[in-house]
């Protein structure tokens, strides 16, 4: 059961995003071909694997872009998994797909089953200053796990808030961020959880590193930008 209630990356938010610079977006400019990898570590600093990034299906129409997020996952044992979000930028304002809040474990976990997805996009304005609040992000999600077993979980951003700025170094450079504090609050059957986050995000490039935490604070697991090209 546990296995299903592995909690999500916020931002891009959880979310897992970076990109190259235009002129819709401050964080996240969008330009065909841009390619990210972040390298995830659990809780000892084990690294657990890789998130590739690639940024496709660029459009524009006066002050709007769109663009999809294609990702490749790869753990330590070998095993690949593919799939993909969409992004959109409408004048100063990026709205992340709702799906960008489901995590790599969780992602694995669906494969083999019907999954119906639905919820409210991420947003993130590009003006953005210390204790500044942010909009809440969901994503519901329904499950046929064989015969009768339906299954619903449901995962919240809730209190997002730009905490600081901080410079973060990471083998991939040196990046002064604004760092986004959210919770992610997740509710399956009779299971409820709520786990903070921190995700540092620099302009024209994305998010840099990223933090998940227990309900005690102590840190769960992190991913930081390992590569980029644009």
């Amino acid at each position: 059961m546990k296995k299903y209630v592995l909690l999500v990356f916020i931002a891009f938010f959880a979310l897992n995003l970076s990109v190259a610079q235009s002129s819709c977006s401050e964080y996240y400019p969008l330009v065909d071909g841009a390619t990210f990898q972040y390298t995830s570590y659990d809780k000892k600093g084990k690294e657990e694997g890789q998130i590739n990034y690639m940024v496709t299906n660029v459009s524009s129409s006066g002050d709007q872009v769109s663009a999809t997020m294609a990702m490749e996952i790869a753990d330590q044992k070998g095993n690949t998994y593919n799939s993909s979000y969409d992004i959109h930028c409408d004048g100063n304002v990026v709205k992340i797909d709702f799906k960008s809040l489901m995590n790599e474990q969780m992602l694995n976990q669906f494969q083999d089953m019907e999954v119906d997805i639905s919820g409210t996009d991420v947003e993130l304005p590009n003006n953005l200053s210390v204790g500044q609040e942010l909009p809440d992000g969901n994503v519901s999600i329904k499950m046929k796990m064989g015969g009768a077993i339906n299954m619903n979980m449901n995962v919240e951003t809730i209190n997002r808030k730009v905490e600081k700025k901080e410079q973060v170094t990471t083998p991939a450079g040196t990046f002064d961020c604004v760092v986004i504090y959210s919770e992610t609050k997740s509710k399956m059957m009779m299971t409820n959880q709520t786990m903070p986050s921190r995700v540092w995000l620099a302009a024209g490039v994305g998010m840099v590193k990223q933090e998940s935490y227990n309900k005690s604070g102590k840190l769960m697991g992190s991913s930081v930008l390992t590569q980029f090209s644009k």
